[in-house]
């Protein structure tokens, strides 16, 4: 989903394989490790879309994660991930954003790039935190190995959603070499490798589960706008599919970059590759401005304009079941201020003991300290 502006870049391409003394004794097979890293992939590309709510007092979005849900509300972001032993474990922190310290990184289509990189550092960090409590690692990702993951991820998404469509896009050259005509070429191509590559991970049944908690998230999201109790039963009420979902965003990503980059010329393709890379802030700005439009207006035909995303979260969500909309909203109770939790929430919380820290994004996240 997409919060403020949390899962995005078709990117997060995130596969992370980590060796522990249990692969190496043979205990996890390759392709248990390789649904292992299905599932942190997706829930990566979640991240930046990942969350909600864009109200510009209370803003609130979220992320699946492994056998969880992380959550960000004003000034603090919370995991919450239901343990072996069938517990919630949460774990809370406070958040400085960067644009805090910097306002003139608030401003429209600047703001949206910022959101993108701290929500992905939140992100992956959730991400590592909630294998470790679901039994999945054994360790969470140290600072270091953060900024390898982060540094794989975006040149595996690099190679994929821009130098093999753009290299390929030379076949269209038997049609014609009009640069504007090959540059759109290009753009729908990269499309349908991004729909065919969400289609292929929503056929493997290992990333199931996620996808039932990114169906919590929103429900649980959905209830909260509502103004409602945060309970399971009021949240199961609600549609699992939200306007502002990361999927949302990454396809209007695709689509955005189709026109940015139909104007471009078409000189050499390592020329190509880097003008591309160059631009994605653009793209990512004026994407994230849309999705924003998109969660505000009651315009028919903004409406009609975020239909073919809810249509994609067909395939990232499904219907969660009770347990799981419990962790949501755990989560979703810890990113909150007390004041702000509706009264009657429930609480399923079957443990008392809750990780606090603080760390500031984006640049200081990587030395924050809570990943030596």
């Amino acid at each position: 989903m997409l919060g403020q502006g949390r899962d995005a870049l078709p990117l997060l391409f995130v596969v992370k394989v980590q060796a522990s003394s249990k692969d190496v004794d043979g205990l996890k097979t390759f392709v248990e490790a390789a649904q292992i890293s299905v599932k942190r992939a997706f829930c990566a590309v979640q991240l930046i879309g990942g969350g909600n709510s864009l109200d510009e007092k209370l803003m609130v979005g979220g992320q699946a994660v492994i056998e969880g849900v992380m959550m960000r509300g004003p000034g603090r972001s919370a995991t919450a991930v239901r343990t072996p032993d069938g517990a919630i474990s949460v774990e809370s922190k406070e958040v400085r954003s960067f644009s805090d310290r910097f306002p003139v990184f608030k401003k429209p289509f600047l703001r949206g790039t910022v959101a993108l990189v701290e929500s992905l550092i939140i992100g992956i960090r959730s991400l590592s935190w909630s294998a470790k409590m679901a039994g999945e690692e054994e360790e969470q990702l140290s600072d270091k190995e953060l900024a390898g993951t982060i540094a794989v991820a975006f040149v595996l998404a690099a190679v994929l959603f821009i130098a093999l469509p753009t290299g390929a896009a030379k076949l269209f050259h038997a049609w014609s070499d009009d640069p504007v005509f090959l540059n759109l070429a290009e753009g729908f191509l990269r499309l349908f490798i991004f729909l065919a590559y969400i289609w292929g991970i929503s056929r493997m049944k290992d990333i199931q589960r996620v996808f039932q908690y990114h169906g919590a998230e929103h429900k649980t999201i959905f209830c909260f706008e509502a103004g409602l109790p945060l309970t399971a039963e009021n949240a199961q009420k609600f549609e699992r599919f939200h306007p502002r979902c990361g999927t949302s965003f990454l396809l209007i990503v695709m689509l955005v970059s189709i026109f940015v980059f139909a104007f471009l010329g078409w000189p050499d393709l390592w020329l190509r590759i880097v003008s591309r890379i160059v631009l994605l802030p653009v793209v990512a700005g004026i994407s994230y401005e849309a999705i924003r439009l998109a969660g505000r207006s009651k315009n028919t035909f903004v409406h009609a304009l975020s239909l073919p995303g809810l249509w994609l979260q067909r395939l990232t969500t499904r219907e969660p079941d009770a347990s799981m909309l419990e962790v949501a909203i755990e989560s979703l109770k810890a990113a909150l201020p007390e004041d702000k939790i509706p009264a009657g929430s429930a609480d399923y919380r079957k443990t008392t003991d809750s990780e606090t820290a603080v760390y500031e994004t984006p640049a200081a996240a990587f030395a924050a300290g809570e990943g030596k």
